[in-house]
Order: structure tokens, then sequence, then C-alpha cells
């Protein structure tokens, strides 16, 4: 992911509704940038970091960013002239968030669907596993829930799951399958709802036999990882062994030693847990230690 491809992406995501509510009625498709800049600049300080700034120009504040010096600003655009950009100041973000926090959050939500649908073309295009699996026939690999604070990332799509159903925890019949039962109970510890909770798999298709989830779980990494990258999740819980291996930068002898520490990995926070299968005996008893200390920490 790239600031060029997210800009790419922004130009498709912005509309009337978006734009700076006081020059709202002069927003049009021919000049889509306008009135955008503070929610933009946002969205590349959460995925980029460095600074948002703030200039006047032609008597408007505009908003843009410094990243290692370097000034980015995806809305420059808008104005017919160039920018003289020396005499800036550095604005709080917190503040910034709080006075376009609907504008920024709807924007969000739409830069991340979009991004994830380019991720998703690469899935269903890709051939790596072509032998080993069943490709996953959903519109959409990632179950988006009402924010991305927590991300679980489970194992694959398990065979009578998802995949069939197109409902997440559920199968075919609309019953919420015996994972997903286990793992409410454990949410219930940190009043969250597995169902408004962002969900993804380790592996993107069914493999159709277990011995070939390492061979799976190599291959989606890449995918994986990219999806991650989009979500930008405070919270990555894996669900089980093979999605813990995938994403620990480091080789672990036994699951058991990792099981329940928080590991801060390439700037993410990854909280390992038994999976909730009820095959596990620690599907439900060895996880409530880890989602009580968790509860005390949210």
């Amino acid at each position: 992911m790239t600031i060029e491809n997210i800009q790419k992406v922004l130009l498709e995501c912005y509309s009337k509704d978006l734009c700076y509510p006081k020059i709202q009625d002069d927003w049009n498709d021919n000049n889509k940038c306008f009135g955008m800049c503070a929610i933009t600049s946002l969205i590349i300080n959460d995925y980029f970091g460095g600074d948002i700034c703030k200039i006047h120009v032609d008597g408007i504040s505009h908003y843009f960013n410094l990243i290692d010096n370097k000034i980015i600003d995806l809305t420059s655009s808008q104005f017919n002239h160039n920018i003289d950009y020396k005499d800036y100041q550095i604005i709080d973000k917190q503040k910034l968030t709080d006075d376009t926090k609907n504008r920024y959050n709807i924007l969000k939500v739409r830069l991340i669907k979009e991004l994830l649908k380019q991720v998703d073309e690469k899935v269903y295009s890709c051939k790596s596993c072509n032998q080993l699996v069943d490709k996953f026939p959903n519109d959409a690999t990632v179950f988006l829930g009402k924010d991305n604070d927590i991300v679980l990332v489970g194992e694959a799509p398990a065979n009578n799951g998802w995949r069939k159903s197109h409902k997440l925890w559920c199968d075919i019949n609309g019953k919420v399958l015996p994972s997903g039962v286990v793992l409410q109970k454990l949410f219930d510890i940190i009043d969250r709802d597995i169902f408004e909770t962002t969900f993804l798999e380790s592996v993107k298709c069914y493999p159709l036999m277990r011995k070939n989830l390492k061979t799976c779980s190599s291959n989606c990494k890449n995918i994986m990882l990219e999806q991650l990258r989009i979500l930008n999740p405070k919270l990555i819980i894996t669900l089980g062994e093979f999605p813990t291996r995938n994403l620990l930068n480091f080789k672990f002898h036994k699951f058991a030693d990792v099981v329940g520490n928080i590991y801060e990995v390439n700037g993410y926070k990854i909280l390992p847990i038994y999976h909730p299968s009820p095959i596990s005996p620690k599907s439900y008893k060895g996880n409530v230690p880890i989602f009580e200390k968790l509860r005390k920490s949210l």
C-alpha cells in the first residue's frame, strides 16, 4: 500500500457530503479534492505517521501532511495555483479528528472497503494452492465490524461456515457454530460482540486437507499482511497456532508458550489465544484468564 495508491482510491471515495460543510455547495465532480484536505490528512497520518500541518490558502485553512520532512499534500489540486507552505503550523490530530469525526469516519470506511476489494481481486486470481483448496465463494474475505480496534484472525474457512452460509460464525442454516458460541462467551467478558468485530482468516480459501494448512498459510501470508495494513488495528487476536506463527516474527516451540502474551510486531499488538473450537480442551477455560486480563487493559 502506497500513498499514490491511496490517493487514487480516495478520488473515487470523495463526494459532496464529505466536503467541508461551509463550502459544500461549491463542490463538484470536476474538483473532487475541494474541501477534503482535513479528513484526507487524517487518513494519511493514520497509515504513514508524521505530522498534520495547517496553512492559509486564499484566506481559508488548508491541511496537509509532513512525513520525514517531506510535504505530502493530496488535495493541493483543488487550488488553481501553487501553494506557499513555509508558514505552516503543526496541529493537534485529536482536535482535528473531533472536529471532522463523521466525515472522517465515512471516508475511512469507504477507503478501507475499496482497498480490501483490490486485495480480494488478488485472492480470487491466485493459483498458488489450486490443488490444495476450494476457493472462497463470497464477495469479500474480510468481515468488517463496527470498528477495527480489535481484529480477529482465524486459521482458515470452516467447511460448513461462512463460506457456505455467507454469514460470519454461522452454518448454512443460520445457527451459530460451536466455535462462535465459545468465542462469544469469551467476548462477553470484554463486553464485545463477535458479530460486530472485524474478522479475517490467515488462509483465504478452504484447505481440502488439514495437513495443507502450513503450506496455505505461507502462500497467503502477504495477502493477510496487506489486509491488516489496510485495517490498521490496535489489537490483533489470533485464533490458534497457524495465524500466530504467521504474524509473530520469532519461532516458538510450543504454542502454549506464547498464548495469552501480547507481542508488539511491526507496529501491531498481537494476542494469541487458544482456538475457540470446542474440540480443544482449552477453548474456553484456557482463554478465560486471558480475556479477564484483557478487560482491564481496554
